[in-house]
């Protein structure tokens, strides 16, 4: 193996500071991330082919190469999970649906998703699931489950629990648990008098939609807050805290997205709170350039601090990892695949990290060698490691997967 001179040398310089390389290997081969569909169409669906994003969904850039048609679409995420360590997830919206039927999404059933349970059977990997609550004429008022109008609200609420059927049967399908997230764009543009009566519809809503038990061994499923969208700058329903105490209450997910906070506020501080109050969480990492833009995301501070967040202190296995990124300014496949590279690499250098030493210095006290030490491992040669964990997977040793992109678009 060409990487393996390097890798000898890593292997010996990390033995040196209590970490086994080919267990830190081994620990990135099992994780499964949940890859977001919607990055190779610009977030259009084929359910709807004549409407218009809304619901504070944007994408920018017209980039060649956007799929038009369900099999493109798998074919362009085979192309980018060949180029990607590991077996992974997709994550698929309902407006994913491969039919010809003319249907609405509150008439959606699994078997509008078989093609797509087909083939993910074909290639060994799992389904998420997410309901679509935006970029409907039943969401153009800004509301969807929390809407004042009676009909309105009953739409989205046949929607959300015909999304948790499909999710039962990719569970039961495909035996890998389906991560069903919801996630609502209600909001006011400007300030609202009352506060109170939307999050109470959303709430007894939710309580609706969940009404029916469905074995977790096939779906769990989540809430996502956000802190504002495009036509909900003053107001939004489900809040961080109305999301977060309808999670613990209900014994829910909470689902963490990186851009839908506060420009400051990080994502990998909430991790070790929110885990504390519920059994599990899900992550959508995306990059956030100064709003809820969802960049491709880059190996940065915050998605290496994402990583150590849930290696360092054990919550990895209550932890499903999705992303959330679209980008129509560059290759949708290449998006795909710097992006999930790039998560594992955050993972495979917290791997790599003598977890248990740098505790131990922290609780005697020692900050000076807490410091020194936290810095000094970051020039230690994760790389090495990565590129032998890639040859070793088969897939591209660093760039030149960028080859076989730029191949395929002159085809």
């Amino acid at each position: 193996m060409k990487t393996q001179e390097g890798y000898n040398y890593a292997r010996r310089l990390y033995a040196e500071i209590g970490v086994d390389t080919e267990e830190a290997i081994k620990r990135l081969q099992d994780i499964k991330i949940s890859v977001q569909c919607w990055q190779g169409d610009d977030v259009r669906g084929f359910l709807f082919k004549e409407n218009q994003l809304s619901g504070g969904i944007q994408t920018t850039g017209n980039y060649p190469g956007r799929a038009e048609t369900p099999d493109e679409l798998r074919e362009d995420l085979e192309f980018a999970l060949s180029m990607i360590p590991g077996k992974h997830k997709v994550s698929l919206h309902a407006i994913y649906a491969d039919t010809d039927e003319k249907i609405d999404l509150d008439q959606l059933e699994p078997r509008h998703f078989k093609k797509w349970v087909d083939w993910a059977k074909k290639n060994e990997i799992g389904l998420d699931f997410n309901p679509t609550c935006f970029s409907h004429k039943m969401s153009d008022s800004g509301f969807t489950i929390s809407s004042a109008d009676d009909d309105i609200r009953s739409f989205w609420i046949e929607h959300c629990k015909r999304s948790r059927k499909i999710a039962e049967y990719f569970g039961r399908e495909l035996g890998q648990t389906c991560v069903t997230n919801f996630w609502f764009p209600d909001g006011y543009k400007d300030i609202p008098v009352d506060r109170e009566a939307p999050r109470r519809r959303m709430l007894e809503a939710l309580d609706e939609i969940f009404s029916e038990k469905i074995d977790e061994k096939y779906t769990m499923e989540a809430v996502e807050s956000k802190v504002f969208g495009i036509g909900a700058e003053s107001y939004t329903t489900g809040s961080n805290e109305f999301c977060l105490g309808y999670a613990v209450s209900r014994d829910k997910m909470v689902c963490l997205d990186a851009g839908h906070f506060h420009p400051t506020e990080v994502i990998s501080d909430k991790i070790s709170s929110v885990l504390l109050f519920t059994k599990k969480l899900l992550l959508h990492v995306s990059r956030p350039v100064r709003w809820d833009s969802d960049h491709v995301v880059i190996l940065d501070d915050e998605l290496n601090a994402i990583a150590q967040s849930l290696v360092r202190t054990g919550l990895l296995d209550r932890t499903y990892i999705g992303l959330d990124f679209f980008d129509a300014s560059i290759n949708r496949i290449a998006a795909w695949v710097i992006g999930t590279r790039n998560m594992q690499k955050a993972l495979l250098r917290a791997f790599l990290e003598p977890s248990d030493k740098l505790k131990a210095i922290e609780l005697d006290g020692d900050y000076t060698s807490r410091l020194a030490l936290t810095e000094e491992y970051k020039s230690y040669p994760f790389g090495a490691v990565w590129d032998y964990f890639c040859e070793k997977s088969g897939v591209p040793v660093r760039e030149e997967w960028l080859d076989k992109v730029k191949k395929s678009e002159k085809i």
